[in-house]
C-alpha cells in the first residue's frame, strides 16, 4: 500500500486533483472532513478549541462557527503573531492520528492500494514523513484569488487579501514544489490537468504494486 500526501496552497485545486485521482480508483480521505468531525460537540478535541478561543465562535446550536473561528485565528492582532498555531497544535495530533488509523485500515483491507490523504498543511503540521509520495498542486496566484472570488461569492480585491493572508500562515509555494515528489500544475484547462493525473496515477500504482 502507498501512502500519498496532495497539498497545495488555497484555491489551488487540490479538492479538484483529488476527486480525479479517486475516480481513478485511488482511495481519498480529507483531513478538513476529519478537523471537521473532530470539532463537533462532545469531542475532545471541540472541547480544546471553545476553552481556548472562547464561546464566541459558536452557533446558537453550540456547533462552531468555522468561518469566525478562522476570522479569529488567522487574524493579525495589534501586538504579537496571530492564533493559527495555536488553533494547529490543538487540531492537528488529532487529525493525523486519525488519518494514520484511516492508511492502516485502508492498508489492511487491500495491500496494493493507493491511500491519498488530501491536506492543506502538510508540511506546516510536519506530517510529510507520514507519506511515501508527496504530491504539490499549484497554480498562478490571481488564478487563486479569482477561484476564491468565484467559491465564496466574494468581489475579487477581498479574495486577493484573504489569500495573502492565508499563505502567509502556510509554508511558500516554492519550499513546497521543492520538497514534494510530484507536482500538478493546475493553471491549465481541466483536461490538462486531468491528464497529469492519469499519467501521475500509473506511476503511483506501480510504487503501491511494488510494495504490497
Amino acid at each position: 500500500m502507498l501512502k500519498v500526501g496532495l497539498t497545495g496552497g488555497i484555491a489551488s485545486g487540490k479538492s479538484v486533483v483529488g476527486e480525479m485521482f479517486a475516480g481513478l480508483g485511488v482511495q481519498l480521505i480529507l483531513a478538513d472532513e476529519i478537523a471537521h468531525m473532530l470539532m463537533q460537540p462532545g469531542q475532545a478535541v471541540y472541547d480544546e478549541v471553545v476553552r481556548h478561543f472562547g464561546k464566541g465562535i459558536l452557533h446558537g446550536d453550540g456547533s462552531v462557527n468555522r468561518p469566525r473561528l478562522a476570522e479569529i485565528a488567522f487574524t493579525l492582532p495589534a501586538s504579537g503573531p496571530s492564533r493559527v498555531g495555536e488553533l494547529n497544535r490543538i487540531v492537528h495530533p488529532a487529525v493525523i492520528r486519525r488519518q494514520d488509523e484511516w492508511m492502516d485500515e485502508v492498508g489492511r483491507r487491500d495491500p496494493r492500494a493507493i491511500a491519498m490523504v488530501e491536506a492543506a498543511l502538510i508540511f506546516e503540521a510536519a506530517a510529510a514523513k507520514r507519506f511515501d509520495r508527496l504530491v504539490v498542486v499549484t497554480c498562478r496566484e490571481e488564478q487563486r484569488a479569482e477561484r476564491l472570488a468565484e467559491r465564496l461569492k466574494i468581489a475579487l480585491q477581498a479574495a486577493r487579501s484573504e489569500v495573502s493572508r492565508r499563505m502567509a500562515a502556510q509554508w511558500p509555494e516554492e519550499e513546497k514544489v521543492k520538497a514534494a515528489d510530484y507536482v500538478i500544475d493546475n493553471s491549465g484547462s481541466l483536461d490538462r490537468t486531468r491528464e497529469q493525473v492519469r499519467q501521475l496515477y500509473s506511476k503511483l500504482q506501480e510504487e503501491a504494486d511494488k510494495k504490497s
